[in-house]
């Protein structure tokens, strides 16, 4: 399993008339984790881009606990639970105000290929740099 978190502050913008984080921040904030995620191991999504692989988000979900406000510094959690030996990637959220569980949420993004928009497996490199998290030992 692999595991990474990054700390967001919010900005007075991101608020409603209601004082609170707007909700469609949310998708932002998962995925400004989603791409941390994967420069942490090294890659950017405009590497990823350069290696011919597009990664759209086919399915989202999220379930709001409690509010943000102005001023919070959250923590968003991203957790790719399952080595992606297919063509997707499941990226699973929690967004926290220190150690508050306030927002949980699932990502499910596609590999394709840019020119063809195929769906391919991961490119060698990034499954070289995530393996090494999973228990790939079957026996």
């Amino acid at each position: 399993m692999y595991t990474f978190d990054t700390p967001i502050r919010i900005h007075y913008a991101l608020t409603d008339q209601m004082g609170v984080v707007y909700h469609g921040h949310y998708a932002q904030f998962y995925e400004i984790g989603r791409t941390e995620a994967i420069r942490n191991l090294g890659y950017t999504y405009k590497d990823v881009e350069a290696m011919g692989i597009i990664m759209p988000v086919v399915d989202l979900h999220m379930k709001f606990i409690q509010p943000a406000r102005y001023d919070d510094i959250i923590t968003v959690r991203i957790t790719i639970q399952e080595l992606p030996l297919h063509h997707k990637m499941v990226f699973h959220g929690e967004i926290y105000i220190k150690e508050k569980l306030i927002n949980t949420g699932t990502a499910t993004l596609y590999l394709m290929d840019a020119k063809t928009m195929k769906r391919v497996a991961l490119p060698d490199p990034l499954m070289e740099k995530l393996s090494p998290f999973f228990d790939t030992d079957k026996s």
